[in-house]
């Protein structure tokens, strides 16, 4: 077994810490914290950090002037989590040097699957850093190809962006194209969590993942009537 991969959560709140540290150790990860700016430099400094989760508005140095004087230095993942989600500060961000960026309130699970798609990319390896526990797989379907190590979705060759609940929906589907699955699956699936009959989470994400598809929505993803969805052949 691989050692252990640590991720360091800079935000100025404790709460969001706290939470974060809750998930991320339950799926595995060792978990370090800081509260500022200058802290968050000095943990990198003196830790092995594998994945850094960090917060914008924070004191004594901000997230950006933290993430550029690490890209001095350091290629390791970086996901910004930041209240200000507007396109200017989300391309700021990536232009500086992040690998992801989430804006607050997020749920924790999607944080978790953030962590893990960004550390699987950038040291090529699984949950919690064990490597070898699957094998490099791709998903097969029409023009539809799916890299399960990578993650990434291609439409005859061209990429197509995928949020962490869209791409395990879309692995679920294409694992079993031709086959249906309730609403309360694909939920299940893609948030991993217990279905809540009223929720049209998923009514309003298979939408975006037709548009993601294809111009015609029914092209890849049908509707059963009264039963779910299913992948086309």
């Amino acid at each position: 077994m691989a050692e252990q991969r640590c991720v360091l959560v800079a935000d100025d709140e404790r709460d969001i810490r706290e939470v974060l540290r809750l998930y991320l150790e339950n799926a595995g990860y060792r978990v370090l914290e800081a509260g500022d700016g200058e802290e968050t430099l000095g943990v990198l400094a003196s830790q092995q950090v594998d994945l850094v989760l960090l917060d914008i508005m924070m004191p004594r140095l901000d997230g950006y002037q933290v993430l550029k004087r690490l890209r001095e230095t350091s290629n390791i993942p970086v996901i910004v989590i930041s209240a200000k989600g507007q396109d200017p500060e989300k391309i700021l961000g990536l232009d500086l040097g992040a690998d992801d960026y989430m804006v607050k309130p997020f749920n924790p699970l999607e944080a978790v699957a953030r962590v893990r798609s960004n550390l699987r990319r950038a040291y090529g390896f699984g949950d919690a850093g064990e490597q070898g526990a699957e094998a490099h797989q791709v998903l097969r379907v029409r023009d539809l190809a799916l890299d399960t190590d990578s993650c990434q979705l291609t439409r005859a060759g061209e990429p197509i962006d995928l949020t962490p609940v869209e791409y395990r929906i879309m692995a679920m589907l294409m694992e079993h194209p031709g086959r249906v699955f309730t609403k309360q699956q694909i939920y299940e699936c893609g948030w991993d969590e217990q279905y809540i009959a009223a929720d049209n989470s998923v009514m309003v994400c298979i939408s975006k993942l037709r548009s993601k598809l294809s111009a015609d929505s029914g092209a890849y993803i049908a509707t059963i009537r009264g039963l779910g969805y299913r992948l086309e052949r």
